[in-house]
């Protein structure tokens, strides 16, 4: 079985758990194959002597392997999203940031996690993404996101109008500082933090979300995934800021946009005993109260 591994990078203190998960692996008779910025970070401070390899791109990544491990946060996560693409790798999110949503695996918890792989003991979430399409070209190879789209202003300047559109019907005219797209994946994320509901993660759904909104009657809403959502934009500064997650691009009001359901869905490893409801209670505290807590 090979695994790959791909993160941003790691700390003094986290190597320690970098050779335990190297331990597990081979100890499982799995052969891993790292992202090659991360192995030369490490290779000097950790004992290799079993078969491995590396990788620089999605090119290098085949058939062969079996699923992709994710060493760090959320961030870390969605950047190895546009690793893999379309080519069904199983993503495994093991947590080395702060909340850990989507990588919700404890750093405790490797043991398990790998014995879980090997053994084909998880369950596989399909997500889905958003995708968008310009008039120019606009993130490379990589014009999806999992989380969300958003158009936003720049920097400090005033607040930017955005005509929206469903299937080319007129929805609303947004005064704000910009707007988010999410997918029910990302309806934990930013468009949570600016007002939108959870979505749970196969509702089928898209999420638009105002930033900071000059209205009091406006609200999200949530539309179908096979809606295409169109956008024209105006305001006082020459240009705005278009986001697919982390990624960022700096467009003029000439460019047209609009946003899809992307046409692939990627895989995520769940450990069989969590779910989304639990994720939502321990890692954003939802619905926690005080009365409902158990009597000592």
């Amino acid at each position: 079985m090979k695994i790959a591994i791909y993160s941003r990078g790691i700390e003094n203190n986290q190597i320690k758990d970098i050779h335990q998960l190297f331990e597990e692996l081979i100890s499982n008779g799995a052969e891993p194959v790292f992202f090659q910025d991360f192995f030369n970070q490490f290779y000097s401070a950790v004992n290799l002597e079993n078969n491995y390899s590396t990788f620089n791109s999605f090119e290098d990544l085949n058939e062969s392997i079996d699923c992709m491990i994710s060493l760090g946060g959320d961030g870390t996560l969605l950047d190895t999203v546009t690793l893999v693409r379309d080519s069904g790798i199983p993503i495994l999110g093991i947590n080395y940031g702060r909340l850990g949503f989507l990588a919700n695996i404890g750093k405790e918890e490797i043991a398990s996690a790998i014995d879980a792989i090997i053994n084909r003991k998880y369950v596989l979430d399909k997500r889905s993404l958003i995708h968008l399409e310009a008039n120019v070209s606009l993130f490379g190879e990589t014009p999806y996101a999992l989380n969300d789209f958003s158009i936003h202003k720049k920097d400090i300047s005033p607040m930017i109008k955005i005509h929206t559109y469903l299937n080319g019907e007129f929805l609303n005219t947004y005064w704000a500082d910009g707007l988010i797209v999410s997918t029910p994946t990302g309806s934990t994320g930013y468009s949570l933090s600016c007002g939108g509901p959870v979505v749970f993660p196969d509702s089928s759904s898209f999420v638009i979300t105002p930033i900071a909104p000059h209205n009091l009657n406006i609200r999200p809403i949530i539309v179908p995934d096979n809606t295409i959502i169109s956008f024209e934009l105006e305001g006082r500064t020459d240009g705005f800021v278009c986001t697919l997650d982390s990624r960022r691009e700096i467009i003029t009001k000439e460019i047209q946009l609009a946003v899809k359901k992307e046409s692939f869905d990627i895989n995520l490893i769940r450990m069989n005993e969590n779910n989304f409801l639990q994720t939502l209670r321990e890692k954003l505290s939802w619905g926690l109260d005080k009365r409902n807590q158990p009597k000592l």
